[in-house]
C-alpha cells in the first residue's frame, strides 16, 4: 500500500479507526505494482524547476512511506522533509530517506519551524479531509510554511460525478515473502466517495483476511480554487497534468 488512493495517510474514519491498518511494507507492495513513482517525481521536479528555478527545499505533506520524498531527494537533488499522521509510514520513510526530517502531524494543524520553497500534497491525499472546511484549514497551513516565492502543488481526488459506484478493482503485490491481494469496491454517497478494501494476505504462517474503509470528499475544481483563495493562495488548475486527476499550482495571493 503508499500514500492513499492517495491519503492523509492514517487519517481516521468516523469510528476512530486508522484507515491504513496494515504494515507500511504491504502498502508499498501494492502501489509499487501499478504506480509510477519515478515518472511522477520526474514530472514534479521538472515543474518545480520551471516555475521556481531557485527553489531547493520541499515539504511533502501526507508523505506516506516517503517514496516521492526519496526520489525527489536522491534523483533530483531537492532537500525534502515530510509529514504524515501514520507513524508506521514515517518509520519506512525515514529508512528510505534518512537525511529528511519526518514529522508526525495532521495536515490541518501542523506547525514546523522551517519554511519551504514548495509544499506538496500528492496522491489525492487532500480528499481524505472530506470537507471543504478541512481543506481550507490545510491550505492555510501550507501557505504558512511557504518561503518567499514558494509554491503549493496539490493533486486532487476526483470530482462529483466521475467515480462509478460499484466499480471493483484488484491489485496484487509481494514484499519479503508476503503476498497481498487487495480488492477495492467504490461507493458514492452524496459528496463523499467510499472505498472498501478487502485484503487477502498470505505468508509462511498461512492466510488471513482484513478490510479497511477509506472516505474521500468529492470537490469540484471551482470549489477547490475557492478554497485556495479562502486560505490566501492564488491557484490555477492544470487539467490533465501529472495524473488523470490534474494538479493545482498555487502561490501566496497578492
Amino acid at each position: 500500500m503508499t500514500r492513499t488512493p492517495a491519503g492523509i495517510t492514517g487519517e481516521r474514519d468516523r469510528r476512530g479507526d486508522r484507515v491504513f491498518t496494515e504494515p507500511a511494507e504491504l502498502y508499498d507492495a501494492i502501489y509499487f505494482g501499478f504506480k509510477d513513482y519515478p515518472a511522477e517525481a520526474e514530472s514534479i521536479a521538472s515543474l518545480l524547476r520551471s516555475v521556481h528555478p531557485a527553489g531547493g527545499t520541499v515539504l511533502d505533506v501526507a508523505c506516506g512511506t516517503g517514496e516521492h520524498a526519496r526520489l525527489l531527494a536522491q534523483r533530483h537533488r531537492f532537500e525534502v522533509d515530510g509529514l504524515d499522521v501514520n507513524e508506521d509510514f514515517l518509520r519506512l520513510a525515514r529508512l528510505k530517506h534518512p537525511n529528511g526530517r519526518f514529522t508526525r502531524a495532521d495536515m490541518r494543524s501542523f506547525s514546523l519551524e522551517r519554511r519551504y520553497d514548495a509544499v506538496l500534497c500528492l496522491f489525492s491525499s487532500i480528499g481524505y479531509l472530506r470537507t471543504l472546511d478541512g481543506v481550507i484549514e490545510a491550505f492555510r497551513r501550507f501557505r504558512a510554511h511557504l518561503a518567499n516565492g514558494g509554491l503549493v502543488l496539490v493533486e486532487p481526488w476526483f470530482g462529483p460525478g466521475v467515480l462509478e459506484p460499484g466499480r471493483r478493482s484488484v491489485h496484487v503485490g509481494e514484499a519479503n515473502g508476503v503476498r497481498v491481494e487487495r480488492t477495492a469496491t467504490t461507493e458514492v454517497e452524496g459528496r463523499v466517495s467510499r472505498l472498501r478494501f478487502e485484503y487477502v494476505i498470505t505468508d509462511p504462517a498461512g492466510e488471513r483476511r482484513t478490510s479497511e474503509v477509506h472516505e474521500l470528499g468529492l470537490f469540484t475544481v471551482v470549489e477547490l480554487l475557492d478554497a485556495f483563495a479562502a486560505a490566501g493562495l492564488a491557484a490555477e488548475y492544470l487539467d490533465g497534468s501529472f495524473t488523470d486527476r490534474g494538479l493545482y499550482l498555487a502561490r501566496r495571493a497578492a
